[in-house]
C-alpha cells in the first residue's frame, strides 16, 4: 500500500479546517504548470525571483484567481536554476509537495490537530527558508505536515512539542527576501516518517527515485479542504 492510500483511509470521517483563506464560494483555483509543457515560462523568468514573480502574479490576474496551486508530483525544470537540486548523476526534479501561490503574507492555517515536530530557517538560496513540520496521529496513524517558504516571523516563539489547534493560525507566507528566493507561496508536504529530518525533509527527487518516495509522500490533497 502506497502513502497516499494508507492516509486516505485514516481520513475518512474526519473534518479538515482549511490551510489557506480560500472561499469555494467566491475564489478559484488556477493550477499552475511548471513543467516543459507550458511553453509561457523559460529558463530566463525563473532564473531571475522578481521576473518569476511577477510571472506568476500575471498568470493569477489573468485568471482571476487569489490563489494558484500545483505540482505534486510534477516533474519540474524549473530547479535548473537552483543549484540547490543540482547532483552529478540525476538533478532532483520531482516535486513531492504541493504548491499554494498567493501574495506574500497570506496567513496558513493547521487543518489538522497536532503538534509541533521541529522548525528551522532553511536559509539557502531555492530552499525552503523558514521552515514548520508538525506531528499528526490520526486512528492510529502518525503523519507529518511540513509547511515551507514560510516569513521568519513565523518561527517566533515556536516550542517542539507545542499543541496546535485544527484551524489555528502557524504562519505567513514569506516573501521573496526569506523564502528561499521564490515567488511567494507555501510548499504543502506530508510525510509517514521524517526519516531523521529536523525542520526540513526533501521537497524534490531524483526521477528515479519515485517509486520510493510514493511509500512515503502522501498525496497532500488529501488534507485540503476546498469545499
Amino acid at each position: 500500500m502506497d502513502a497516499s492510500a494508507k492516509l486516505a483511509g485514516c481520513l475518512k470521517g474526519v473534518s479538515l479546517s482549511k490551510v489557506v483563506d480560500f472561499d469555494a464560494a467566491t475564489d478559484s483555483l488556477f493550477t499552475l504548470d511548471l513543467t516543459l509543457e507550458n511553453t509561457s515560462l523559460n529558463s530566463e523568468i525563473v532564473a531571475d525571483t522578481t521576473t518569476f514573480s511577477h510571472w506568476v502574479n500575471q498568470q493569477l490576474a489573468q485568471h482571476n484567481c487569489r490563489y494558484g496551486i500545483g505540482g505534486y508530483l510534477e516533474l519540474r525544470t524549473i530547479y535548473d536554476s537552483r543549484p540547490h537540486f543540482s547532483a552529478e548523476t540525476e538533478p532532483r526534479r520531482l516535486h513531492l509537495g504541493v504548491d499554494i501561490w498567493a501574495d506574500a503574507g497570506a496567513a496558513v492555517y493547521a487543518p489538522l490537530d497536532g503538534e509541533i515536530h521541529s522548525f528551522k530557517d532553511n536559509n539557502n538560496y531555492g530552499d525552503y527558508g523558514p521552515t514548520i513540520v508538525l506531528k499528526h496521529l490520526l486512528n492510529g496513524l502518525t503523519f507529518y505536515s511540513l509547511y515551507g517558504h514560510l516569513s521568519r516571523k513565523s518561527l517566533v516563539g515556536l516550542s517542539v512539542g507545542q499543541a496546535i489547534n485544527a484551524g489555528q493560525q502557524i504562519a505567513n507566507f514569506g516573501d521573496t527576501h526569506e523564502n528561499g528566493n521564490w515567488p511567494p507561496h507555501l510548499h504543502l508536504q506530508l510525510m509517514l516518517d521524517m526519516e531523521g529530518n529536523y525542520g526540513d525533509y526533501p521537497g524534490a527527487c531524483r526521477n528515479s527515485e519515485k517509486e520510493k518516495y510514493l511509500k512515503n509522500i502522501p498525496d497532500p490533497a488529501l488534507i485540503f479542504n476546498w469545499d
